[in-house]
């Protein structure tokens, strides 16, 4: 009997214990993990694991990209799926840093939230996401974009950088956004002011909206986020909050917990639907937040 057994590729030093876990906990055997990998090494790496085994243990085989660039998983997502020969093909798997499970359980939290209480979808919404710069950010802002919500990406160090990111994003996945400067914290709640819905996405430890803001804002409907670490990234949302008034003027908070729960079971449920699979499959983002929106 053929093992199930994981590759698991990082750009970084240190492939995320979390990923090992999760992989190890949805029914793989094994989890080998490969470090400090380039985008020209994948195709290698790729083709060594496939035709080390007989045709009939492929679908015993997964590719998992790790890292912390969501650009550069998808470009060796994408250099794993041009290297596959067919009767070998195996199943891949990018969630780097996992930002891909955590933006599609944030991104579909909020739809529910939204649609059961507020009675609004998230096509037309005006979303503003606060670290866009991030990998979470980042993929927040593909998949909200995707679904016809009018997207603001806010960088913390002026407009150059964030302006290069959301002209990458609208070339490669044929979306609008819009970039920001959130470089001072009028700016800040000046973008909030402007939306209906914030995405709170920074750096673990950074408070990035205020009482003051939230209650500044009186056209916002939902602030999520993302931080699990004190302080919070929504000054008033408990981490467990899932549609809690956190404003004065109605908005409602979800926690990082909140969204974690789904994040998790997204994650588990992608692991165990690669190592279950009857064909090979390619999974990113957009997987992510399809089995999100059915755990909510």
């Amino acid at each position: 009997m053929a093992k199930a057994i994981l590759h698991m590729l990082s750009t970084l030093k240190h492939m995320s214990p979390f990923d090992v876990n999760m992989a190890l906990d949805a029914g793989y055997d094994a989890a080998i993990p490969y470090t400090n990998v380039t985008l020209d090494e994948v195709t290698a790496l790729v083709q060594d694991a496939m035709f080390s085994r007989a045709p009939s243990a492929a679908l015993k085989t997964g590719i998992f990209f790790a890292g912390r660039d969501a650009v550069l998983a998808l470009d060796m997502l994408e250099a794993a799926q041009k290297a596959l020969l067919k009767p070998f093909e195996v199943s891949l798997f990018a969630d780097p840093y996992g930002s891909f499970t955590t933006a599609g359980a944030m991104v579909a939290c909020v739809e529910k939230v939204l649609r059961d209480k507020k009675q609004r979808e998230l096509k037309g919404s005006r979303i503003v996401i606060y670290g866009a710069t991030g990998v979470v950010g980042y993929s927040s802002a593909v998949i909200a974009a995707l679904e016809g919500a009018e997207v603001t990406i806010v960088g913390y160090s002026g407009l150059d950088r964030v302006a290069k990111q959301a002209d990458e994003m609208c070339k490669r996945f044929n979306i609008k956004v819009k970039p920001a400067d959130g470089s001072s914290p009028e700016m800040v709640r000046a973008l909030l002011v402007e939306h209906e819905i914030a995405l709170c996405a920074a750096r673990a430890g950074v408070q990035v909206l205020s009482k003051h803001d939230l209650n500044a804002a009186k056209s916002l409907l939902i602030a999520a986020d993302v931080n699990a670490v004190p302080p919070l990234g929504v000054e008033g949302c408990g981490l467990h909050d899932n549609g809690v008034v956190v404003s004065e003027h109605g908005a409602l908070g979800i926690g990082a917990l909140a969204i974690g729960n789904v994040k998790y079971g997204a994650e588990s449920g992608l692991f165990k639907q690669m190592v279950t699979s009857d064909k090979p499959l390619c999974l990113d983002f957009r997987h992510a937040f399809a089995l999100a929106r059915q755990l909510v």
